[in-house]
């Protein structure tokens, strides 16, 4: 097996983050409609794996969402935002708006790109979707192919699998 690098468990433990990094607003993973409080928790963790900050709404059940679902040693990059106006500001300072939507003219997931400008990844909800009044705020979509039977991934697996491309993980 030459050629190949075994990294022990010492190894990536001492890769590890002692503290969570300040926000770097590089990457922002944006379940603006979330509908079950359990995908957020998960989302916040793999935001923490990749870099990138979690965006949400300040809706009533959402703190308890994320306290309950955040296992994390430390503190979490967590805006809250007002979806719409919050969208609209991050076009107008440069950040590139990617939906995770089933769309004429999206992009494979296998052919997405590694960020190289801040991103938004916008993830609605299993049910509708990112709402349309949002849809004119993406500069692009993004695809998740499936042979399935179901229309849909939930949001925490959905916006895990787009992080990781967009960080360059995969």
């Amino acid at each position: 097996m030459s050629g190949i690098t075994v990294r022990t468990r010492r190894d990536l433990r001492s890769a590890r983050r002692r503290r969570p990094p300040r926000c770097l607003g590089h990457l922002i993973a944006a379940p603006l409609w979330p509908m079950h409080g359990v995908n957020l928790g998960t989302l916040l963790r793999t935001c923490d794996a990749v870099g990138a900050c979690l965006a949400v709404p300040r809706l009533p059940w959402v703190p308890e969402a994320l306290a309950k679902g955040n296992t994390l040693p430390a503190g979490a990059c967590v805006h809250w935002v007002r979806p719409l106006r919050w969208l609209a500001e991050c076009r107008a300072s440069g950040h590139r708006v990617l939906g995770v939507e089933l769309a004429e003219e999206s992009v494979r997931l296998a052919d997405l790109p590694m960020a190289r400008q801040p991103t938004v990844v916008v993830l609605g909800n299993e049910a509708q979707g990112i709402p349309p009044e949002a849809l004119d705020l993406l500069d692009g979509v993004v695809e998740i192919p499936m042979i399935g039977t179901g229309a849909s991934l939930n949001v925490a697996v959905a916006g895990s699998l787009v992080l990781y491309k967009l960080a360059g993980f995969s």
